[in-house]
């Protein structure tokens, strides 16, 4: 990535943080990003800097669930996980790096105008923050060894996971130029996509192929988690992930973009094997 490797930092964070974020990975923040954007008429490279700071943040939040103090995971993306490679020291402050670089290129990009900027960075703390993704991992953590309600669970992975999501989809719009009221529809379809996305990860590991997924399967268990197939079994989950997909499309097609790559991104969401 350029704009990390042109930064004049210690060169040991410098590799650790290229580490995380040249691992490869699904992408899905950023092309979800990227399609929200064109779905309302924008031309993709003025949207490219916060596309690229989505994924910092994305890839900071992953070094940092590795840690031995929280997930304690091996391998991610199919290689071993960044403290792994470095040390435990190295990866938090990789990860603290890429977080508030995320909002300097935001903050600085000249595409956007200060009204966009202004908002985005603020938007994207908030996700990010404890009242969105760091307050979700909190809960997810604080779940262990004990069952949780459906409607808790749903409360943990709204946090954890689908805040950026709803970042993604909000800022591509946004930057497009979409109005208030498709924007609150696309809120609304984001909120069932992280729930979709969610339910997926948690009938993966169960199911899924380690080799696909780059990760072990089966550590939700492991680590005494609260999962949609533990709480449902496998069938109920998967009933429920049916439901979050017909009200994903719904908002959709409030919103406008029931013929956009949105709604294939609904469907793959639903149906991604890794």
């Amino acid at each position: 990535m350029k704009q990390l490797e042109k930064l004049a930092v210690p060169e040991v964070l410098k590799k650790s943080m290229l580490y995380s974020i040249e691992a490869g990975g699904k992408r899905l923040r950023p092309i979800l990003l990227l399609a929200s954007y064109e779905a309302f008429g924008g031309k993709l490279n003025k949207v490219l800097p916060t596309a690229v700071a989505l994924e910092m943040v994305h890839t900071y939040s992953l070094i940092h669930d590795d840690l031995p103090a929280m997930d304690n995971d091996d391998f991610r993306r199919g290689k071993p996980t960044n403290h792994k490679v470095f040390n435990e020291a190295t990866a938090i402050l990789a990860g603290d790096a890429l977080l508030t670089y995320s909002f300097e290129i935001v903050g600085t990009d000249t595409g956007l105008s200060n009204e966009q900027r202004i908002r985005l960075v603020r938007m994207l703390a908030e996700v990010s923050g404890p009242a969105g993704m760091v307050g979700g991992q909190l809960l997810d953590m604080e779940a262990e060894d004990r069952p949780l309600a459906l409607e808790e669970l749903e409360r943990v992975h709204t946090l954890k996971t689908g805040e950026l999501l709803r970042f993604a989809v909000f800022a591509g719009a946004y930057i497009a130029g979409a109005n208030s009221k498709q924007l609150a529809a696309l809120e609304k379809f984001a909120y069932y996509l992280g729930l979709i996305f969610q339910v997926q990860d948690d009938i993966l590991d169960v199911t899924g192929d380690q080799e696909k997924l780059g990760k072990p399967v089966g550590s939700d268990e492991g680590n005494q988690k609260s999962t949609y197939p533990k709480l449902l079994g496998i069938d109920g989950a998967q009933t429920r992930k049916n439901l979050y997909v017909e009200e994903a499309k719904k908002a959709l097609k409030h919103a406008g973009a029931e013929y956009s790559i949105l709604m294939e991104l609904t469907d793959y969401f639903s149906n991604r094997d890794h």
